[in-house]
């Protein structure tokens, strides 16, 4: 083992949401009838494509510091929800053609300044199949990424605020992703095209206004608690973990993610379903409630760090973790 990943915690088990999904399945068949797509998904991928290109070019001619209020307090927001859409794509639960959603995915990443809706979908796609594998998993930081940073506050923020840069270093070390492809030349063409139209026809204003709210969506700011909420630990025994609160109205209920993890077919809308359909699946496990809570809490507690991350060392076996529930505020 590298020395690099020592400091992760490490695991023999395969990930977590099998057994959970197989005994759900089993004693809820119920289930079952909130898989499926919803096509209706594509209409707020128009709604909310459409808002950030009429803030872009309202902040055309705006100054510096109203591009930068704007970005951080509607573009971030704006930002995080194609970014969740791009997600729903990614599981193919817009459209019944893979196709469709592939297309759906770019056109979601029009706002986005940075071309990201197909590399996502392949690296997202083995994260659910691998959930901790080193060489297969873009979600966990690489080692020297983790050791860079450390556990301050300061190393941490910088990490936040620098979020895409780094997770744009991880796809060399995975095994198994083909890094470019057809599709991935076609996002960033039709992505860098339409950015170059925005400068052209309304200037560097209303392109700093979508690079400012990609930064912002998913870096130094309430929101970019998502990435810290999904998988980092909170308590050793758990390592997925849900967020319950009012920002899911905006986010699409990315929030659900123990529920997305286990039935990942099940579109957005329906997530909270499940959950009312087997509570005692959810409510007893760790959750959170405040995003804004959480970002401090990941600052400035020193046992959190890029390393509060299971690595799991092969694909086999299965093991039954008791998972004690607290809310986390």
């Amino acid at each position: 083992m590298s020395d690099l990943l020592q400091n992760f915690q490490h695991s023999d088990s395969v990930e977590p949401h099998v057994l959970r999904t197989r005994e759900m399945i089993k004693k809820y068949p119920e289930i079952a009838q909130l898989m499926g797509r919803n096509p209706n998904t594509f209409w707020f991928i128009l709604l909310v494509v459409g808002l950030q290109i009429g803030i872009a070019y309202f902040a055309a001619s705006q100054v510096w510091w109203v591009v930068l209020l704007l970005a951080y307090g509607i573009g971030a927001f704006a930002n995080h929800a194609l970014f969740v859409l791009i997600h729903e794509c990614t599981h193919n639960l817009v459209f019944k053609k893979r196709t469709a959603n592939k297309w759906a995915g770019i056109f979601c990443d029009l706002p986005n300044a940075f071309p990201s809706s197909i590399s996502f979908r392949r690296y997202h796609l083995k994260h659910h199949a691998f959930q901790g594998h080193y060489d297969l998993d873009a979600d966990i930081a690489s080692g020297w990424e983790a050791k860079m940073i450390g556990n301050s506050a300061f190393g941490k923020a910088f990490w936040l605020l620098f979020f895409p840069i780094f997770q744009a270093t991880r796809p060399a070390r995975l095994k198994e992703i083909k890094l470019f492809s057809e599709w991935t030349w076609i996002n960033i063409f039709v992505v860098l095209a339409f950015d170059i139209l925005v400068v052209y026809f309304w200037g560097w204003s209303a392109l700093l206004y979508l690079v400012l709210s990609f930064v912002f969506s998913i870096g130094l700011h309430p929101l970019g608690a998502r990435w810290i909420q999904e998988h980092y630990l909170i308590d050793k025994n758990q390592e997925t973990y849900s967020y319950y609160g009012p920002l899911n109205i905006l986010a699409f209920n990315v929030g659900y993610h123990n529920e997305h993890h286990d039935f990942s077919s099940i579109p957005w809308n329906n997530l909270p379903k499940l959950r009312a359909i087997a509570p005692e699946y959810y409510d007893n496990l760790i959750y959170h409630k405040s995003w804004t809570k959480l970002l401090f809490h990941f600052l400035f507690d020193k046992d959190l760090s890029l390393y509060s991350r299971t690595l799991r060392k092969d694909r086999g076996g299965m093991r039954v973790t008791t998972e004690t529930g607290r809310a986390m505020t």
